[in-house]
């Protein structure tokens, strides 16, 4: 089956949650309401199946990895239309039960009418700390995020990987480079594995920095100590990884920053890309 959407562009947004529970109750769903959202992609879901679906509501198509730890992790794609298949983990055992990683097939047809696979992964990398079995466990992460990524390619015609990756990839991505290169989420280490993403060897594209810019941010995670979020003292985590060919198709990208700490549903703020296939 071929979708035919009913606009001239695919809207895919992503966004870490904090638990779905005290998102809905914080206001998430007057943010996802109007927002004309095709395909969402959750992490840090936090909650039983029959909960997100109950919170989502109708007309969404939703696939759930729930992690076996209770209160952790968890992660999600919901989406207007029908995947064609659908894949829970990322094909390495030790991660079978941690919720960080689920994948979605689509089809959908180009602008000459021609049926185009896309496969949409929503991933959340642990957040890690240095020197401790969380990190290993990052690392290990990582290195099958760099195994599995080449595979999709192959897989689709286009592919996407989004989410919290917990890793701030260059000085731009941070407002802070220089005081966090010793923690985790921008140790040189952790951002070794982004060069690869983005070099030769994997070649896929950063949608949201292409599009920005070479600017500081725009961010998507602010602590909620002090006033980060008022100062936006951030960092870019969140994101959009994609085959060149879906990146060359991706006509904005924006991150729908809440007007005041008060009126956030998350520390972190959503990401949201409209692609033109």
């Amino acid at each position: 089956m071929i979708s035919a959407l009913k606009k001239d562009h695919l809207r895919i947004a992503s966004v870490n949650v904090n638990g779905l529970r005290a998102a809905y109750k914080n206001g998430m769903a007057a943010w996802l309401e109007p927002r004309g959202v095709d395909i969402l992609c959750l992490q840090e879901v936090r909650a039983p199946d029959a909960i997100v679906r109950q919170l989502l509501g109708e007309g969404w198509h939703i696939l759930h990895a729930e992690a076996e730890a209770k209160g952790r992790a968890g992660v999600a794609i919901a989406s207007r239309d029908e995947p064609l298949a659908t894949r829970n983990g990322i094909g390495d055992d030790y991660f079978a039960t941690a919720g960080r990683w689920v994948e979605a097939d689509f089809r959908f047809a180009d602008a000459a009418g021609h049926p185009v696979q896309l496969t949409v992964a929503s991933a959340y990398v642990h957040s890690g700390e240095v020197g401790t079995p969380k990190q290993d466990d990052k690392f290990r992460f990582l290195d099958v995020m760099t195994t599995r990524m080449p595979e999709l390619a192959k897989h689709s015609d286009h592919a996407l990987v989004v989410g919290d990756l917990n890793v701030a990839h260059t000085p731009l991505d941070i407002r802070n480079s220089k005081a966090n290169l010793k923690k985790a989420g921008h140790l040189p280490d952790e951002r070794a594995y982004f060069d690869r993403f983005f070099g030769e060897e994997i070649g896929w594209q950063d949608v949201h920095r292409n599009l920005a810019g070479q600017v500081d941010g725009p961010y998507t995670w602010w602590s909620q100590r002090g006033k980060a979020f008022d100062n936006d003292t951030g960092w870019r985590i969140d994101y959009h990884l994609a085959t060149p060919a879906l990146a060359a198709a991706a006509i904005s990208a924006v991150v729908d920053r809440a007007p005041s700490w008060d009126t956030r549903f998350s520390d972190h703020a959503p990401l949201v890309v409209d692609y033109q296939l």
